[in-house]
């Protein structure tokens, strides 16, 4: 970097490997927040439904995408993707270099091993900000349920990308713990930057009652189909409303795709749940928007474990910012966000999660203090205008460094 640059010569390019932008939203609203600020910046990321397109410029971001082969789903189909998309982000990178130029690597995992592009250029005077959005240790744990060596190797990429950071940011508390203790950064070089959600996005909006399918009230979720999401414990609990509390007038509303997407509807089919449950896959957010804000409750079923309770999910900054109330199991980062805009059920207790969502559809006025609760805890604490000046303090520490 070069020394005395001012903001407006400032120049990032963001590496992101699981989502392509602009569908990524705290990727977007990070990358916005920095052009308006004055930057230069360009993406990195992978193609997805509705984002084919190898290059364009979106709001003055220049967007490269590559192509994936797959969607992994296993420890070697993971390996495989990892592969091929380090692969594509370091031709790219170098595209980029001679094209556009760099001063920063912003790495946004899952998985951790970007640290090897950004390695890679710090040896030519780049700087490396590693953003930490998921604990791929307990990510892995979740989805495999193994401390294996692929598990030993999750920890030896943290460890390196920490390593290797000028700056790390995070999105809660519970991970820049992680980053301090575990990863060994200096305290000062650790910034939390919560995923707020922008208002002018997550717009209230008239209910769309043909989404209730005929039925009094619609539960609703957003998010991926995986297996840490807990959706199989929220199709039980729904099983346990329909067929044993004998409740035919509530519609369940799932918004989101994912590599268990058609495994979640296999199974909904399996118990019976076919009328009771609409899966609309990946959708542009008009589609979500019109599914939460229809929605009487809304539900994080995220399952009990050691990624999902150091976790701040999006899902919760997105319901509260609609003003729905919430139904969640006992988390630790899920109660720091939601406070008093959620019910929690024992974790893990699918029989409770169903409970939870009956007594809120059976308390309107209960529902509405909740909702009440929520946005305005995100009006003036947790949306993104709060957290868009500390993402831009980070980068100041970062190039203070070089000056």
């Amino acid at each position: 970097m070069r020394k005395g640059s001012s903001p407006r010569q400032r120049r990032v390019l963001v590496i992101v490997e699981n989502l392509p932008s602009p569908f990524d939203r705290r990727v977007w609203q990070e990358a916005t927040t920095l052009h308006q600020a004055g930057y230069s910046v360009s993406i990195i990321c992978p193609t997805g439904k509705g984002y084919e397109t190898k290059y364009e410029v979106i709001e003055g971001i220049h967007i490269y995408r590559h192509n994936l082969p797959l969607e992994a789903a296993g420890p070697v189909g993971y390996a495989f993707e990892y592969a091929v998309a380090l692969f594509w982000e370091f031709v790219l990178a170098c595209r980029v270099l001679l094209t556009r130029n760099f001063d920063v690597i912003h790495a946004c995992n899952p998985p951790d091993n970007i640290f090897l592009i950004g390695g890679f250029f710090k040896l030519f005077g780049k700087g490396f900000l590693f953003d930490h959005h998921d604990i791929n240790p307990e990510l892995y744990l979740a989805k495999f349920g193994r401390r294996d060596f692929l598990y030993r190797v999750m920890l030896a990429w943290e460890r390196w990308t920490f390593r290797t950071a000028d700056v790390s940011i995070a999105t809660n508390e519970s991970y820049r713990r992680i980053a301090i203790e575990r990863g060994r950064m200096d305290p000062n070089k650790v910034f939390v930057v919560r995923s707020g959600p922008k208002l002018d996005r997550m717009r209230v909006l008239p209910p769309v009652p043909a989404l209730k399918r005929g039925r009094t009230y619609l539960v609703g979720y957003v998010g991926v189909m995986g297996k840490q999401e807990g959706i199989d414990h929220l199709l039980k609990a729904v099983h346990y409303i329909v067929h044993e509390k004998g409740r035919e007038d509530i519609q369940f509303g799932l918004v989101g795709g994912g590599t268990e997407l058609d495994e979640m509807q296999a199974l909904a089919e399996q118990l019976a749940l076919g009328d009771y449950v609409t899966f609309t896959g990946r959708v542009p957010d008009q589609g979500m928007l019109e599914m939460l804000n229809t929605a009487d409750v809304c539900v994080n079923p995220d399952v009990a474990n050691e990624m999902n309770d150091k976790s701040t999910m999006n899902k919760i900054m997105e319901y509260m910012a609609l003003a729905k109330p919430i139904v969640q199991y006992d988390l630790t980062e899920g109660r720091c966000s939601a406070q008093d805009a959620s019910l929690y059920a024992r974790k893990n207790d699918i029989r409770d999660l169903g409970d939870k969502i009956l007594d809120l559809l059976a308390d309107a006025s209960l529902r509405r203090r909740m909702g009440d609760f929520g946005r305005r805890r995100v009006e003036t604490k947790l949306s993104w205008e709060f957290e868009a000046p500390k993402l831009l303090a980070a980068y100041d520490a970062l190039f203070e460094r070089y000056n």
